[in-house]
């Protein structure tokens, strides 16, 4: 039974959600999701009963000492809500956790019950893929939906995709089918450089969500850290020539297909971003939603703080470089191999990603 007793009335909600695992290359989408958390300091006012979806064997619970008191946390998936103030104030619902190992018709429905008790107007899932991208280059953002009207709307690319999917794609046809608009939003992570973190895919999420839903992110440390990594991951490749010459190919291979240079409209975008932030650099964008949950802090995976040093590059293989793991679909989901064009989309410098 969903209980919201503690949820104030929300303001033209949208729910952003990302999971943790196959979906998630680089933790770069569920970092995003935990930036806003983060930063709105959003509080947990419900949790999804583990023992429904989770296999503990696959995603273990973890021990911490609490004051002396010995306390365990369960791997799930919890719910908060933010408040993004400014002159047209909205609230945002958190969704962060771990893909299920089982039950995914069951926890889409859990999902969605919240999203129409919350009034919910929009479902934006983040989602994170391996791909043939150089780290040199602005991060690709792919964004689709399964509705025609909203991808004409919001320009959005129509999901054709075909394939393996995961908890994405699951929760975007969820939404389709229950009437609730949904779009999903992705980032290509170099695959040769996929251990997490990568801030610079996290930043570009964040972008295009900025400029999707129409809000000004705190980014924090994001912007340095995303430079950083970049600067990290190049010291790392120069370290290997054939490392080097691989991706000397892949920036080849990109800019080639992104010639033309930047259309008028990805200018526009990117310049509308510039005044969002110039126009809110006077002070906070506001405060947060709270609520009496009793779950407390919500689940984070532990993660290198700060600017960690990236691991070295694998190395290439072959000419055409290392096969990397399937890419998730998403029902977005532009793919699943290397070489996949990651679809329509922009870049984190607002560009657009598509090929002619």
């Amino acid at each position: 039974m969903i209980e919201l007793e503690g949820v104030p009335e929300l303001i033209d909600p949208v729910m952003v959600a990302a999971f943790e695992g196959w979906n998630d290359a680089g933790d770069a989408a569920s970092t995003a999701v935990a930036h806003l958390e983060r930063e709105w300091k959003g509080e947990v006012f419900a949790a999804l009963d583990a023992e429904d979806y989770y296999d503990f064997q696959v995603n273990r619970p973890t021990v911490f000492m609490d004051g002396g008191v010995r306390k365990i946390t369960w791997p799930t998936t919890r719910l908060s809500v933010v408040r993004v103030g400014g002159d047209k104030p909205r609230d945002l619902v958190l969704v962060r956790g771990i893909e299920p190992s089982m039950r995914w018709r069951s926890f889409c429905n859990e999902i969605l019950g919240f999203a129409h008790e919350l009034g919910v107007e929009l479902v934006v899932v983040l989602g994170a893929l391996l791909g043939d991208t150089p780290h040199t280059r602005p991060v690709p953002i792919s964004g689709t939906t399964s509705d025609p009207d909203l991808a004409r709307r919001m320009d959005l690319e129509e999901t054709k995709y075909e394939g393996p999917t995961g908890i994405v794609g699951i929760l975007q046809e969820a939404c389709t089918h229950a009437g609730v608009p949904a779009v999903s939003l992705w980032a290509a992570v170099p695959h040769y450089v996929s251990q997490p973190p990568n801030p610079k895919a996290t930043l570009a999420l964040l972008n295009r969500l900025e400029d999707l839903i129409d809000v000004r992110v705190p980014l924090g440390e994001l912007p340095e850290d995303a430079r950083a990594w970049q600067l990290g991951v190049d010291q790392l490749a120069a370290e290997d020539s054939e490392v080097a010459e691989y991706v000397q190919t892949l920036e080849e291979a990109r800019d080639t297909a992104e010639l033309p240079e930047a259309s008028g409209e990805a200018i526009a975008r990117e310049f509308e971003r510039y005044l969002r932030r110039r126009d809110g650099a006077s002070g906070p964008p506001g405060g947060h939603a709270t609520a009496d949950g009793s779950e407390g802090t919500p689940y984070r995976r532990d993660t290198p703080g700060g600017r960690s040093r990236p691991s070295k590059p694998s190395r290439p293989e072959t000419d055409t470089g290392p096969d990397p793991a399937p890419g998730p679909d998403s029902g977005a989901e532009p793919g699943t191999g290397p070489g996949t064009d990651p679809g329509k989309g922009t870049t984190a410098d607002g560009e657009d990603s598509s090929e002619d």
